[in-house]
């Protein structure tokens, strides 16, 4: 019974605000193959240059490390994405240490959000939203929900097993605090 309300919670998401504006667009990285966002990434990275031109928020935080493999961080992958969409330097910062969705969240929290205390709308994939943003207000943070509208995963093949995934994931988190 447990398992099966974590996973409702986890599939519902939680509740947006189409009104919602913040100070910064936060997007949580996602894999880049060299120095290429994955579709994943992308779409996140696009969904929050398409709320900055919007004027929903005034700045995007990229966040993400650079795996071995790779030649750019995930958080250099969304910046020049960002700037050859045109989005000004001066409106982006970059998180560029992080590993996992509690490192993105903890390690842009200490570096950009830390007193000052600016919102934020965190930017990902919806089945992963209801994990991101519970350790977002683990964090204190003043977040809400933004949710990519263009999701890879929309069929029900993918979306179980990312819900799964994610089923697996929020638990660690509750037992390790990572």
């Amino acid at each position: 019974m447990w398992l099966a309300l974590v996973f409702a919670w986890i599939w519902r998401g939680p509740a947006e605000d189409p009104t919602a504006r913040a100070d910064y667009a936060l997007v949580l990285g996602a894999a880049v193959y060299d120095d290429t966002p994955s579709p994943v990434f992308a779409a996140r990275i696009d969904h929050a240059i398409a709320l900055w031109r919007a004027g929903v928020v005034n700045g995007i935080i990229f966040s993400g490390g650079r795996s071995s493999e790779d030649s750019l961080s995930e958080a250099e992958a969304g910046r020049d994405r960002a700037l050859a969409a045109e989005v000004p330097a001066a409106a982006i910062l970059l998180e560029n240490r992080s590993r996992t969705t509690h490192q993105n969240i903890g390690f842009t929290h200490q570096a950009f959000l830390l007193g000052s205390e600016p919102s934020v709308l965190l930017v990902t994939e919806p089945l992963h939203m209801a994990r991101a943003m519970h350790m977002a207000q683990e964090f204190g943070l003043d977040a809400s929900p933004s949710a990519t509208p263009l999701t890879r995963y929309r069929s029900l093949s993918t979306k179980v097993p990312f819900a799964l995934r994610e089923l697996y994931f929020i638990h660690h988190y509750w037992v390790f605090g990572e």
